[in-house]
């Protein structure tokens, strides 16, 4: 559906991408993440035709977006960060105005009640959108970006600004989005990027530093694993660190009484088993016994401190 290939663009020397490619075949949510000029808005102007690269190229659903714009546009729905509506239109007038861009009325008619539906704008649809909440503009915005619809969705931090009831609602529209159609989702908030998106591309100083389905991710760079146990009464501390000790881990005092974290590489063992039969030798009893791993964010952060742009 997606196909990128060694896209590359400057701004005077500025190099905003550098051979960045990837390539998404399956409906599924990529989650678009990296900093502040890190080349995401760059690469999605790209993908939606309104740049064009110095070097490289991309298709869209078979269409080279330089060669054959408008075929490749037209599968292309966005939702750009920074939601342009026309506040004095009426929801259903908006709608008709968008879809008549693409298609004739009688389609525009049966696909606005489509969408309508689909992103629950039905209670709001009778109302000028400047009468509406940034909960039900955001919806629109999604509604304008499906009213096509397009084979693949860009959005571009559409969830900023939303409360945390709106932010699950539009998160679970996205996820069900992504069940039909490809949809790139830029978002620089890591927790949104874990709950949303199956896959992550992580962009940094213009190069493609990570491309991985996000759980993958997450456990392939995981340097450390932290078991947080604890016990009912305290353990002899000796006996305690020669046990973890045995097993390639540290024993970490933690300041509730009788928990500790126990810290060992991640190889692929899991520890948990073992502090149990330890429980069990002991005769304690465990309230507690979590692995606590790597989130997306502590990945972030590693991956664009570990991967700066080389020097020119």
């Amino acid at each position: 559906m997606l196909n990128v290939e060694k896209l590359s663009k400057s701004y005077g020397p500025q190099k905003a991408l550098d051979e960045v490619s990837f390539s998404v075949s399956s409906p599924q949510v990529v989650g678009l993440l990296g900093p502040n000029g890190a080349g995401k808005s760059t690469l999605m102007k790209l993908i939606c035709g309104y740049l064009v690269p110095d070097a490289g190229r991309v298709e869209v659903c078979g269409s080279d977006t330089v060669k054959q714009a408008l075929q490749a546009r037209a599968k292309i729905g966005y939702l750009p960060e920074h939601n342009p509506l026309y506040l004095d239109m009426y929801v259903r007038e908006y709608l008709e105005f968008v879809g008549r861009i693409y298609t004739d009325a009688a389609t525009v008619g049966k696909r606005m009640r489509e969408v309508i539906g689909a992103v629950g704008l039905q209670p709001e649809a009778h109302k000028k959108i400047g009468a509406l909440s940034k909960g039900y503009r955001q919806r629109l915005g999604l509604a304008q970006a499906l009213i096509h619809n397009p084979e693949i969705l860009i959005l571009d931090e559409s969830t900023s600004g939303l409360d945390p009831n709106q932010l699950e609602e539009i998160r679970e529209l996205v996820r069900c989005i992504g069940k039909e159609k490809t949809v790139l989702f830029s978002t620089h908030i890591m927790q949104e990027a874990q709950a949303v998106c199956s896959r992550v591309l992580l962009l940094n100083q213009g190069r493609l530093v990570a491309d991985a389905p996000t759980v993958e991710l997450t456990r392939h760079l995981q340097g450390k694993v932290r078991i947080r146990v604890e016990f009912d009464r305290d353990v002899d501390r000796e006996d305690f660190g020669a046990f973890a000790a045995a097993r390639g881990a540290e024993v970490e005092r933690e300041n509730e009484k009788n928990t500790y974290g126990i810290v060992y590489n991640a190889d692929g063992t899991d520890l948990r088993a073992a502090l149990f039969a330890y429980a069990v030798e002991k005769g304690l009893s465990v309230l507690t016994l979590q692995r606590e791993e790597d989130d997306l964010e502590t990945v972030f952060h590693r991956l664009t401190h570990e991967n700066p742009a080389k020097s020119e």
